[in-house]
């Protein structure tokens, strides 16, 4: 096992002479195993545990154990508690994923902290394999199938060639110890599922499984470099930044073979998923103008001849909230707030001017751009009517859509600014209190 760990770090050049790592160690036997070899190598590491607490006093005592490693192994034990469940009701995550980001958020963080170069996990060729399925199972490219990578910028997998028997047959020999995670033995989890009853079936159908499917995923990536050359060429030949924008020719795209596959590539790096990819071919094979699609950070606007993708900018993406009795705000725009009696009321036709009933507004007002879905009652309109196609019938242009900001009290929109009021909120016979907007251009 050594000397086979000594070859793989060697072929896959994940470690250069006095460089730094922080193994993670959870207790279990592949981290142990890891743990041991590394005793056992010319390098400097410590040991990173994480206690999720998700499992009682099993948590606890995995935590117990590894620290205890800090007198066998004289090295350093470094130990993190999480309140995982909380985080993960917070972010709206699963609990497997609040675990994933959080440890490997804290990794990053003391690899800094301690001045280390790697960060190293025990994943190995079993886990690869195990992946691969849970991709090929959800949907995925050619990457996809590829597996988990032995180098993923500071993270290094030093024991993805060894099989989780070659690691049972090294600890047993080796009187290593290791704390089994109960939780492993379930199969409500994919991993587990494939792990217990599928992947068992492919074995006991060919013995050598692992080392036929290890090579496959070999191939297949020497497929996906290939690919991935290809596809950097066209981004290269198909993308144009100008300015704060990035163009694609939609003359040049759809000449070119398979284009959706790659439009799909580049745009991927810009976080639109596969669904709004769908939607952007429609929009380019029904030669439609001025739809816009949007990623969590980038809009792509299908204009005549071209894609436009530009970076959503912070003010796009921020609210901004205007108290009771404030008087006036200067960012992200210039207005003034002013109340008074219903008796003082005169009607001022001017755009930039709002008036509304006081008594009707919930405050902090909210001060923020359209959303796709939106909807409101023009001034003097019975129906509601969606901002879309009331920017239609104003004949606003994508970009005078772009600049607008609305004003809401709660879910409901008061003021398109700059154009109409809400039936809702205007000042009737009934009111008390009149508050005044002025808007400055």
């Amino acid at each position: 096992m050594l000397e086979s760990l000594k070859t793989f770090l060697l072929q896959e050049c994940l470690l250069q002479e006095n460089q730094k790592i922080l193994l993670t160690v959870s207790g279990g036997i592949d981290s142990m195993v890891m743990l041991d070899l590394f005793s056992k190598l010319d390098y400097s590491f410590s040991i990173a545990h994480c206690n999720f607490k998700l499992r009682g006093g099993e948590s606890d005592a995995d935590c117990d154990f590894v620290k205890s490693q800090e007198n066998r192994y004289q090295v350093e034990v470094n130990v993190k508690e999480f309140d995982t469940e909380v985080f993960a009701q917070e972010n709206k995550i699963s609990i497997q994923m609040a675990a994933r980001q959080l440890r490997y958020e804290w990794f990053s963080e003391l690899k800094n902290e301690l001045g280390y170069d790697l960060i190293a996990t025990a994943h190995n060729l079993d886990d690869k394999l195990e992946t691969f399925f849970i991709n090929l199972s959800r949907g995925t490219g050619i990457k996809g199938l590829t597996g988990i990578k032995a180098k993923s910028n500071d993270l290094i997998r030093p024991l993805l060639w060894a099989g989780r028997n070659d690691i049972l047959d090294y600890a047993n020999i080796n009187d290593i110890p290791w704390r089994e995670d109960s939780s492993n033995s379930s199969t409500k989890y994919l991993r587990n599922k494939l792990r217990h009853d599928i992947i068992p079936l492919f074995k006991e159908l060919n013995p050598g499984f692992l080392k036929t499917m290890a090579e496959n995923m070999a191939k297949l990536q020497e497929a996906a470099d290939i690919y991935i050359h290809e596809i950097n060429k066209k981004k290269l030949s198909l993308l144009e930044k100008r300015g704060p924008y990035y163009y694609i020719s939609a003359d040049s795209l759809c000449s070119e073979d398979h284009y959706r596959v790659i439009l799909y590539e580049i745009l991927q790096d810009f976080g639109f998923s596969t669904t709004i990819v769908d939607d952007i071919m429609v929009s380019l094979k029904n030669n439609e103008s001025g739809k816009i699609f949007f990623s969590p950070d980038y809009r792509l606007v299908k204009d005549r001849d071209q894609l436009i993708i530009e970076e959503i900018s912070d003010s796009a993406r921020q609210r901004f909230y205007i108290d009771e009795g404030q008087e006036e705000i200067n960012v992200p725009l210039m207005l003034t707030f002013e109340s008074y009696p219903v008796s003082e009321f005169q009607i001022i036709p001017e755009a930039t001017v709002a008036q509304l009933d006081y008594d009707k507004l919930e405050f902090p007002l909210i001060l923020r751009r359209w959303e796709k879905g939106d909807y409101f009652r023009p001034l003097g309109m019975q129906g509601m009517k969606k901002l879309s196609d009331f920017f239609i019938n104003s004949k606003l242009s994508i970009p005078e859509k772009e600049k607008l900001w609305i004003l809401a009290s709660g879910n409901q929109i008061v003021w398109i600014i700059g154009h109409r009021i809400d039936d809702r909120y205007k000042v009737t016979s009934e009111a008390e209190m009149v508050l005044r907007i002025n808007y400055f251009e």
